[in-house]
């Protein structure tokens, strides 16, 4: 397996986040070994571009299949598989890396807030709602002011 370089992708990471990324990663990532064998055994059908997910390159394997033409392809791909699969790799590792900081961005909670009950997004601990969904935030000075 080739590893992605973690320092790139969990950069100001907790240790929560890192363990959810390598996780995720661990089913995402794609094998080099894999793609190249692909690529010689079954190039004429298309499935080492399956594997890296160039659904339309497959296809058009597909419809030649037939033709000697996508079994020559499929072993000059077997050369370029590598690289391709690293690529692969890189752009699933950044989309989950920018999931997570989308994710978790919106529930850190900065300093002197309180985190929403409903949504969990960041509420003054003076407000009476939650900026982003309107719930109740329950705070005690506000109760006393209404009753």
């Amino acid at each position: 397996m080739q590893a992605v370089d973690a320092t790139a992708y969990t950069a100001n990471m907790t240790v929560e986040q890192r363990a959810w990324f390598f996780a995720e990663y661990e089913h995402a990532h794609r094998d080099e070994l894999i793609g190249v064998l692909l690529a010689v055994f079954l190039g004429c059908f298309g499935i080492h571009q399956f594997y890296i997910g160039r659904k339309g390159f497959g296809i058009l394997y597909l419809c030649f299949s037939w033709t000697i033409v996508p079994a020559l392809a499929g072993l000059v791909d077997a050369f370029f598989m590598p690289g391709r699969v690293r690529e692969y790799n890189a752009i699933q590792a950044a989309l989950l890396a920018g999931q997570l900081r989308a994710n978790s961005a919106f529930r850190t909670v900065p300093t002197g807030a309180i985190p929403c009950l409903a949504c969990g997004g960041p509420v003054d601990a003076m407000d009476a709602a939650c900026p982003h969904c309107g719930h109740e935030t329950h705070n005690p000075v506000h109760s006393r002011k209404s009753a």
